[in-house]
């Protein structure tokens, strides 16, 4: 039996409006504790889908052919679908696979390095000895600012070779401009005051790391180089990197660190029996400056399962619906807080999984009907083969095509599900002439790129070393991300 829509209880509803707060609430609410069941049908393999071959006669998959270069499948293109879009999902599936082993799937330390060396070179950057944004991320200046440079003035990524990503200083500040924030005005203490104290770094543990689940930052930010770490070559005369949006959004945070206790306490009901209890606190105890104390032999999580989902699903259409207002015609989702965010460790994550595609196929099929401008969305979800028994184990990307296959999905917005690297999605869909926007999962620090500098990132910091994100969305280089006049709470 496939994992049920769950009716969210009107009762539940004041946790986002009232006064109190969601932490005070998840504390005091006296409401049925139960837990997401994933069914065992959900972890079979269902090897047509995952393999690319075209599954059994469904009336709302594709009839593309299933020629694809890697493991892909559509849902939602039915006859009244355009051609260009039809089109389009073809092209896709027929780029070259993702290289899963290349130079991103390390520390990206040479990445690094040379993301170091074109800022200094270009701007002047340099780490400001002895200070810090928030724990661990390094405070730094630009002694060369943009605004202190001829508008004309040419800026080549990552040195001036006859392959590199040109650009110019006009360029990078209508970029600059393009930033803007929605936020969810349904959230207790969604103000512009909040917003610009969080988006430098300084939102506090708990309530105001909660509430940045609630924050969409999206900008116009060109891509420099896939996952392959192959610098895209672009000249002057190129609009392609134009066409491209990224949408940085914090996601539910399972992995037990002081900053996201709000997201324990909020979402598992058992979380005094899963960590140590700080008795002083009445919160999980820490077994270091960061991280919780699991109890030794203590049971998984038990989330409350209304909870979760209405909060996945109000984040789903919060940032779509931010898409839709930015003119994004083709978006690009990535699985945010699926990872190592997704409580694995406390036995989760596999509900956690099921329950945000279960929350983003809610929104699409009922808000599909009133976008003005998306068209179709394209989920990138890599396979990382890990085996067991000459088996791969069941991920996120299984967990999305099980979710859109049972029941068939009959929104009216067309999906692809791609076992493909997302740069390289959204670089082809803006060579095509749409506007595409890709997803940056951010830290609830609220600061762009976060540990970029630290070797050893996670896919936020990817995405700082490989798009002109630090350019455009860092709060301190872009002056607009702390100007209120671009925040919109929704």
């Amino acid at each position: 039996m496939p994992f049920q829509l769950i009716k969210i209880k009107s009762s539940d509803k004041n946790e986002h409006g009232g006064a109190t707060s969601p932490i005070q609430n998840a504390v005091t609410a006296k409401e049925k504790q139960s837990e997401l069941v994933a069914s065992n049908k959900m972890l079979q393999d269902g090897s047509s889908a995952i393999q690319g071959s075209k599954p059994s006669c469904e009336p709302n998959l594709s009839i593309i052919p299933q020629s694809s270069k890697y493991p892909s499948i559509t849902f939602g293109l039915t006859e009244s679908i355009g051609k260009n879009i039809k089109t389009l999902f073809h092209q896709l599936m027929l780029l070259n696979p993702m290289d899963k082993d290349g130079p991103m799937s390390g520390k990206c330390e040479l990445e690094t390095d040379q993301m170091e060396k074109f800022l200094k070179k270009s701007f002047g950057f340099q780490n400001i000895p002895g200070r810090y944004i928030a724990q661990g991320v390094k405070a730094f200046q630009l002694d060369k600012p943009l605004r202190s440079m001829a508008p004309n003035d040419q800026i080549h990524f990552p040195s001036n070779t006859t392959r590199s990503f040109v650009m110019t200083v006009k360029e990078i500040i209508d970029w600059q401009g393009s930033y803007k924030v929605y936020a969810g005005k349904q959230i207790n203490g969604m103000t512009n005051g909040f917003l610009q104290k969080a988006l430098q770094g300084q939102s506090d543990n708990g309530d105001e790391a909660y509430r940045m689940k609630f924050v969409v930052r999206i900008s116009t930010c060109p891509i420099l180089m896939e996952f392959d770490a192959k610098v895209i070559q672009r000249n002057l005369d190129e609009d392609w990197p134009n066409r491209i949006k990224l949408v940085s959004v914090t996601g539910i945070d399972f992995a037990g660190r002081k900053h996201d206790v709000g997201d324990i306490i909020v979402y598992i009901s058992n979380w005094k029996e899963v960590f140590e209890v700080d008795r002083n606190r009445n919160e999980p105890a820490l077994l270091n400056e960061r991280d919780f104390a699991l109890k030794r032999g203590g049971p998984s999580g038990i989330l409350y399962q209304d909870r979760l989902l209405r909060d996945l699903t109000y984040m789903a259409r919060l940032r779509l619906r931010a898409c839709d207002e930015e003119g994004v015609q083709v978006v690009v989702e990535t699985g945010i807080g699926l990872g190592v965010f997704s409580g694995k460790h406390i036995g989760v994550d596999t509900i956690v999984r099921t329950a945000s595609a279960v929350a983003i196929r809610r929104v699409l099929e009922e808000d599909g009907p009133s976008y003005k401008n998306i068209r179709a969305v394209v989920f990138a979800l890599p396979i990382f083969d890990k085996k067991r028994s000459g088996r791969r184990t069941d991920d996120t990307f299984d967990s999305f095509v099980h979710e859109f296959q049972e029941p068939q999905y009959t929104g009216l917005i067309p999906v692809l599900i791609a076992d493909q690297d997302m740069h390289r999605l959204t670089v082809a869909i803006a060579r095509a002439g749409l506007i595409a926007s890709e997803l940056n999962p951010a830290d609830s620090h609220g600061v762009f790129g976060e540990y970029w500098q630290n070797r050893g990132p996670a896919v936020e910091e990817k995405l700082a070393l490989t798009t002109v994100g630090l350019l455009v969305q860092h709060h301190l280089i872009n002056p607009h991300v702390q100007n209120t006049n671009n925040y919109y709470i929704i």
